[in-house]
């Protein structure tokens, strides 16, 4: 459970503490202590029932963000300064500095493996599979060499700030799929500068070492770990439903299958410009097979759609296809746009829509609230006074707080008129904490969550799902070319071992991966990365449901 921003009020003050459910009461009376001085032994917090005891369960306790603690007793002895004198990064060492400072690091080209590097970088967007790859029980299986290489990679990119040479990790993959093994072709000069290896497809690349992940211990549910939930399964897999009916033979009973499936596929046609419509051309279709009543080859309808929606969606951009006339794999060039924000209602089930509609529906009225509330703070910042080095406020701002409050006010009127937009009444009343609306709303969200879709771990409780990261081909063959990996900054800070400030909530922008050169990438440049030509085009997108808080 993710800690709580709570409040703690002693000697007529309110402080901000945070509390953390998973940690013992001890560690929250310590904070208590820095913040009031206060000794544990001398110390009383109050909560319903009774006093928080060092052994109490704050499962029991139920706290919630923005609650407010009494404290009781004397303040003893200031807390002492800490032990560790502050660091400047110019002495620290390299895995301190890494600590300190939030931009990922890069992944040295080992000779033609762009292709694995992207989707090393890609796959760091999933904070709940290093969380996973952590399980003491990952190293008892025979099967843990790749998933247990790719564990220790990742840890020894969040402790450095250096590129890293992913050579361990490359033999382990190499080992478990010797056709990334294969060599270069061509004249001795191309085969020494290209590292000997032959240039691989990143896709596949994808699925492969997804496919090697599936032994890796799953995370636990509300009612405790399951006994044979797995990570893939949980996180990873969704589950197709296939229904084909016989256009020769209406009274042909229709038939229905399951599979599971770890990406949707997004096929590219002259008639597709949007991935959705990709994905449309990729469920639905037409397929000849033996009809049961007819006893000859006959015509299906094929309808497929979903029937379970993981908490990360892949999406495959069929971009090479095999031509006949050449004998060889060719990439396609058409432009498809993608979206950043993507509702996967429309590929679900009817059964599935239906349980998943309620809370989507409320979160897309939430998320409007919220982008409200993130615009009148703006503008409030906006409107405090300016104060000079001394801290005194400047006398051409002193009169702003209070203009800017009338103003405010009779915006707010103004702007809310009978049936107005009630999201801008907002900018005439005080906001309280973030966290206090975020708690409201997430038990909010939380009630209209299905119980099938509770219960069952990893799926998504929305549908509704953000583009996290991607792995985009540059190049116009499909044994050639380049891949480059793309990351939502927000996505990779709060993962195992990450630290530095996190991005504002308004920070759009993305990592760009290009082996070991790691830039910043504007959102509105994302774009560019639709293809139309022989630049970087996405090639596999990653989508992650949105969360409820």
């Amino acid at each position: 459970m993710a800690p709580l921003s709570v409040k703690i009020k002693h000697a007529g003050k309110v402080h901000d503490v945070q509390l953390d459910p998973d940690q013992p009461a001890t560690i929250f009376k310590d904070a208590v202590y820095q913040l009031t001085g206060v000794p544990a032994e001398r110390m009383k917090v109050m909560i319903k029932g009774g006093i928080l005891k060092d052994d109490t369960d704050w499962k029991k306790v139920g706290p919630k963000a923005g609650q407010t603690f009494m404290v009781i007793g004397a303040a003893g002895e200031l807390p002492k300064p800490p032990s560790t004198p502050i660091q400047f990064l110019e002495d620290m060492d390299e895995t301190s500095l890494a600590e300190a400072l939030a931009m990922p690091v890069g992944l040295v080209n080992l000779g033609n493996t762009c292709y694995m590097s992207a989707t090393l970088q890609a796959m760091r967007a999933i904070p709940e599979l290093q969380v996973a790859l952590q399980s003491s029980h990952l190293c008892s299986s025979p099967s843990a060499g790749l998933p247990v290489a790719l564990r220790n990679l990742y840890t020894e990119m969040a402790k450095t700030t250096d590129s890293v040479r992913p050579i361990a990790f490359l033999a382990a993959l190499r080992h478990a799929f010797p056709q990334f093994a294969e060599m270069a072709r061509g004249s001795p000069h191309q085969v020494l500068t290209q590292g000997g290896h032959a240039q691989q497809d990143a896709e596949e690349c994808w699925v492969q070492l997804t496919n090697s992940l599936k032994e890796v211990p799953g995370l636990p549910g509300p009612s405790g770990p399951g006994a044979s939930s797995k990570f893939v399964e949980q996180y990873l897999t969704g589950e197709l439903r296939q229904a084909l009916k016989c256009d020769e033979a209406l009274e042909e009973p229709e038939s229905l299958s399951f599979e599971k499936v770890l990406k949707v596929s997004c096929n590219i046609s002259n008639a597709v410009n949007y991935m959705q419509q990709g994905i449309m051309e990729a469920l639905d279709g037409k397929i000849e097979k033996l009809s049961p009543s007819l006893g000859r080859e006959a015509v299906y309808t094929s309808t497929s759609r979903m029937s379970r929606l993981p908490s990360y969606l892949t999406v495959h951009m069929v971009r090479f296809a095999w031509k006949r006339d050449i004998g060889k794999k060719a990439k396609i060039m058409r432009r498809v746009k993608f979206p950043t924000e993507y509702d996967a209602l429309d590929i679900a089930t009817p059964e599935l829509r239906e349980k998943l509609l309620p809370v989507s529906r409320r979160l897309k009225e939430v998320e409007k609230e919220r982008a409200e509330r993130r615009k009148v703070r703006k503008r409030t910042k906006a409107a405090l006074p300016v104060k000079d080095k001394e801290g005194d406020v400047q006398m051409a701002d002193a009169a702003a707080p209070e203009a800017s409050a009338s103003t405010s006010t009779g915006d707010a009127a103004a702007a809310t008129p009978e049936g107005g937009d009630k999201g801008k009444a907002v900018a005439g009343a005080e906001l309280e904490d973030e966290s206090v609306y975020r708690a409201k709303e997430g038990a909010e969200l939380e009630a209209l969550v299905h119980a099938d879709i509770k219960a069952d771990v990893g799926a998504s409780t929305t549908g509704q799902y953000e583009l996290v990261a991607i792995v985009t081909h540059k190049g116009a063959e499909a044994d050639a070319g380049h891949y480059i990996g793309f990351a939502k900054k927000r996505a990779l800070h709060g993962l195992p071992g990450s630290s530095g400030a996190a991005p504002d909530e308004d920070d759009e922008d993305w990592y760009k991966f290009d082996d070991d050169k790691v830039s910043i990438f504007p959102a509105e440049k994302l774009e560019t990365l639709s293809g139309g030509g022989q630049d970087a085009s996405a090639y596999v997108l990653l989508y992650r449901s949105r969360p409820l808080v």
